[in-house]
């Protein structure tokens, strides 16, 4: 019983010092045109409320000449556009040139190759050509997951990274998070649905062939086959080939919701800590200069920590 008291008396006596502390704040700051409220030049323009600024190209480039901070997503959409910046941003300034100078070699050496394959028809050039366009797409792909991996963050494991990762190389967003054991499983996906939608496909175009052939008067195929049946089996496997590429996509944005939600999980605690704790405390209103009438409540706060 007097352990209770105690509790009460304590209770009260916290409680009043907290409501005097809220009702000294309250008389300081008034909304415009409160009675009382005795501050010169008080107009509505004085109150400006809380809220982050937009972003603007201006700090786009305060922050590549690091004036200003730049999170993640908008470093790597920068890159996109103009390759370099995230090196920029990260002050890794020598790898501008080693990047400029690789795209523009491979581009160049495809730009030749393509002219000796017009000129003489020979294949190989045609080849040689291609590789180069793909050196300087790999080269252009390395420089934003190059910006992306290098990015400073607080945090040993930044969601957005992980996202970033997964949407550039599929998987790579799972072994960032330590999930090893998802990568076989994201590619198994990926392999079924490659397979599904050329075996689909093939068959789309196996029964396109034969529709235009028995829809032919001038076909030897022509009245041997049912014209309306080859139609139907042409939209058939074309529908499944759709179906099978809406899977893969399906399966990509699984991949990389995966990574930033597991990500997020990184900080998430999953200890035995299970309590709950009453505690003495005064609810305040949400705003107080929109809600000046109405006075904070005295109550109790409950803690749970799990």
């Amino acid at each position: 019983m007097k352990q209770r008291l105690l509790f009460l008396l304590l209770f009260t006596l916290l409680s009043l010092q907290a409501l005097a502390q809220v009702q000294g704040q309250m008389q300081q700051v008034r909304p415009p045109g409160a009675p009382g409220n005795q501050q010169q030049n008080t107009t509505d323009t004085n109150y400006v409320y809380n809220r982050k600024p937009p972003y603007t190209f201006k700090r786009y480039f305060n922050s590549l000449a690091g004036k200003d901070s730049m999170n993640i997503t908008r470093m790597w959409a920068g890159s996109i556009i103009v390759p370099g910046t995230a090196q920029l941003y990260n002050k890794e300034y020598w790898k501008i040139p080693v990047i400029y100078g690789t795209i523009g070699a491979f581009t160049y050496a495809g730009y030749r190759n393509n002219t000796l394959w017009h000129e003489t028809g020979d294949k190989k050039f045609k080849t040689t050509r291609d590789l180069c366009y793909l050196g300087a797409a790999l080269s252009y792909w390395g420089s934003i997951l190059d910006g992306v991996s290098n990015y400073k963050f607080y945090k040993d494991v930044l969601p957005a990274r992980a996202s970033l990762y997964s949407a550039m190389l599929p998987g790579l967003g799972q072994y960032y998070n330590g999930d090893y054991w998802k990568i076989p499983i994201i590619y198994g996906g990926f392999i079924t649905v490659g397979y599904f939608i050329s075996s689909n496909n093939s068959q789309f175009q196996r029964y396109k062939y034969m529709y235009y052939e028995t829809s032919n008067p001038d076909s030897p195929l022509f009245g041997k086959y049912n014209a309306q049946t080859m139609k139907y089996y042409k939209d058939t496997y074309r529908r499944y080939r759709d179906y099978s590429i809406l899977t893969g996509i399906a399966v990509y944005a699984l991949n990389i919701i995966d990574a930033n939600v597991f990500a997020h999980l990184q900080d998430f605690d999953i200890s035995d800590d299970l309590s709950a704790s009453f505690l003495p405390g005064v609810i305040m209103p949400v705003n107080p200069q929109l809600t000046y009438n109405i006075g904070p409540t005295v109550g109790l706060n409950l803690k749970l920590t799990f």
